[in-house]
């Protein structure tokens, strides 16, 4: 069973992101506040339920929310400032969207950088720990998904509806027969035996 947060008496936000690892896309970052008397018995990290599972707790979490946020932060900013720079720009960025803000901020992982004067704790594997991180993760990975989906229209070749960006078989094979797309991180090692590619 997932503690809902750390605090028990300050307004608490979990914080997280999605698509760190993938080869194309934004990487995602949630954050959300849960009132004190919220409970879900199948909530936990996002990794561990189904697609349907997490589309269904999406719009029970917005609807329950105090408040939540969430932000993509694209290819273009990612090869600039690297991708854990961009992973916790997302996370500060989500958290500006609160109202109110948070007076402690919890955060899956272990790497964070200070939001204003808020005080926080890097909590690894959080996301099967608390429910506010955990409720973090799922938005993080519902709106990432839905921009893959939505994004794998325009190319499907690469098939992201599926491997949503992840450096899967089916992806790295597709980026040697079709290229690199605007929507690939370009910073990225695309492909293994990577030496040179045409951007």
């Amino acid at each position: 069973m997932l503690t809902l947060k750390l605090n028990p008496n300050l307004t608490e936000c979990g914080t997280d992101e999605a698509g760190r690892g993938c080869l194309a896309g934004p990487v995602t970052a949630a954050a959300i506040i849960l009132p004190d008397n919220f409970r879900n018995a199948i909530l936990t990290d996002s990794k561990q339920l189904s697609e349907s599972k997490r589309k269904s707790l999406k719009p029970l979490l917005e609807d329950c929310a105090i408040s939540y946020g969430v932000t993509h932060i694209f290819m273009e900013e990612i090869d600039k400032i690297n991708i854990l720079n961009a992973s916790i720009l997302g996370m500060h960025r989500s958290i500006e969207q609160l109202k109110p803000q948070p007076e402690y901020i919890i955060v899956d992982g272990n790497k964070f950088k200070p939001y204003h004067n808020i005080p926080h704790t890097c909590v690894i594997k959080g996301d099967g720990k608390y429910l506010n991180i955990a409720a973090a993760s799922i938005l993080a990975k519902t709106y990432r998904d839905e921009f893959m989906e939505k994004i794998h229209e325009e190319y499907p070749m690469y098939n992201w509806k599926k491997n949503k960006g992840y450096p899967t078989a089916e992806h790295r094979d597709a980026i040697r027969k079709y290229g690199v797309t605007k929507y690939h991180r370009k910073s990225f090692r695309l492909l293994p035996e990577q030496l040179s590619l045409d951007f």
